[in-house]
């Protein structure tokens, strides 16, 4: 996959005499917007013998790209809190599960309600009100 295509530099009038190696400086830069990782270097030579033209690919081996700047990027801050945020989240789904198997359920002691009379002239916060009259009236007509 192409990831850049570096810009093609010209050397003008360089010669190199058969059997013999030569090196030409090739200074490049990658985007600022490529992502820091390791890529592989691949190039093309065109060149001329006797005005016939030739081509070359060459492997140069393996690139690492760096992000240049501090200790902290905005990716690895991200990460960092993406996993301490998994962490806590899965600390606490083991803790509700631990809690779930150890919890011991209680019975409730039975209350029993409703089986007493109520005596209205007991409670002085119904005294005349409509409860008080109706209650009255019930007795007198036993």
């Amino acid at each position: 996959m192409l990831v850049q295509n570096l810009t093609a530099q010209t050397f003008n009038k360089a010669s190199v005499s058969p059997s013999v190696q030569a090196t030409f400086p090739y200074m490049f830069a990658v985007s600022r917007y490529l992502q820091p990782g390791t890529f592989d270097l691949v190039g093309t030579i065109v060149y001329e013998i006797d005005q016939k033209p030739y081509q070359n690919t060459f492997y140069n081996g393996t690139v690492e790209v760096v992000e240049a700047g501090g200790f902290l990027s905005v990716e690895s801050v991200f990460l960092v809190t993406l996993g301490i945020a998994l962490l806590v989240l899965l600390a606490l789904w083991l803790h509700g599960q631990f809690q779930l198997t150890t919890k011991k359920t209680k019975k409730a002691p039975k209350v029993e309600v409703g089986i007493g009379t109520t005596d209205a002239s007991l409670d002085e916060w119904l005294q005349g009100t409509a409860y008080t009259q109706s209650a009255s009236k019930s007795k007198k007509k036993k």
